[in-house]
């Protein structure tokens, strides 16, 4: 079949699969993340992006009862310290055995950047700490509408030069889910131009390096997505743009330029409507040079690195291996 006959979605499936990205044809869901994708849809996730007046009314919600970005559920044997950096409350956490050891995890979190750090981020810091005897660096960036693009990419950027600076012969890799990972790939690139050195890797989950949602084959696959919504994104987008253009390549780090930047691994699923732009940039980096793995899956849903579901536990066996810097 050629490119012209194909569907809008068979094209990106395509294009992936001549990348040799996409997985055989009988690399089916696991039944946990059938399960887990059907229980998705219950939860008012997708909800809260159906519309711009869902997500005017979460930020209306959040700014009348701000959320906690204290570190939870991290267990025992996990030393946290806390420190301001430019205005910017900044964690740190290590093993309480060899808090002085090993290399470094630059976290950036996700939620559409209105929503803040949550449990689930916490405890896969405190899995990095522990399994990985990584150093993770958590800073925690100011929020859209009142802090966007044009200033957190610069000084995201800025603290993790610091970082690079202070880390001495140690690795440093950038880990990032949703938005934090778009945010990752706008830092390196802003690092890059000014002059600075890069990370050692970035692991991007899920990426959202693209706020547009401009794709034809994005409307059918946003139908199996079970927790986000087009017009949610578009308005996280336009939040996070401010004065800027949702093109611009602090806001949509894919329109930005690759050469350069450190080697990428990213975490896509086919049942998440951001995943054609995880295909493009490993696309565009790699035609920059820049080594890409690109791990696309089957049937799972955006962030699935970070799910209960086998597919999840082989991504978080990869994410220990860079951590550890053993990729």
């Amino acid at each position: 079949m050629s490119m012209g006959n194909m569907s809008p979605v068979q094209q990106v499936q395509e294009k992936a699969r001549n990348s040799q990205e996409l997985p055989s044809a009988d690399a089916e869901p696991s039944w946990q993340s059938r399960c887990l994708n059907r229980l998705l849809r219950l939860l008012p996730a997708k909800k809260h992006l159906a519309s711009a007046v869902a997500v005017q009314e979460q930020v209306r919600k959040l700014a009348r009862r701000p959320a906690s970005y204290k570190p939870t559920g991290m267990g025992r044997g996990i030393e946290v310290t806390l420190k301001h950096v430019a205005g910017w409350p900044v964690y740190s956490t290590a093993s309480s055995e060899s808090p002085n050891t090993g290399n470094y995890v630059f976290f950036l979190h996700g939620g559409g950047f209105i929503n803040e750090i949550v449990a689930d981020h916490w405890r896969f810091i405190a899995y990095l700490t522990r399994h990985a005897h990584v150093r993770c660096v958590v800073p925690i960036y100011p929020l859209a509408p009142q802090a966007t693009a044009k200033d957190l990419v610069p000084a995201t950027g800025d603290l993790l030069r610091k970082l690079l600076e202070d880390a001495g012969p140690a690795k440093v890799t950038v880990i990032g889910n949703s938005a934090g990972a778009g945010l990752g790939v706008a830092a390196a690139q802003w690092l890059r131009d000014a002059g600075y050195r890069q990370p050692d890797g970035l692991v991007l989950i899920s990426p959202a390096v693209s706020l547009s949602i401009s794709r034809t084959e994005q409307i059918a696959i946003a139908a199996r997505d079970p927790m986000q919504d087009i017009p949610g994104i578009i308005e996280l987008g336009r939040l996070y743009a401010g004065d800027l253009d949702v093109t611009h390549p602090y806001v949509s780090p894919l329109y930005g330029d690759f050469h350069g930047l450190a080697p990428m691994i990213v975490f896509a699923g086919t049942h998440d409507v951001l995943y054609p732009d995880s295909v493009d940039l490993a696309a565009k980096a790699r035609a920059a040079g820049v080594p890409v793995e690109l791990h696309l899956r089957e049937g799972q849903p955006h962030n699935y690195a970070g799910m209960p579901t086998p597919e999840g536990r082989q991504a978080r066996a990869i994410i220990l291996r860079a951590a550890q810097g053993l990729t």
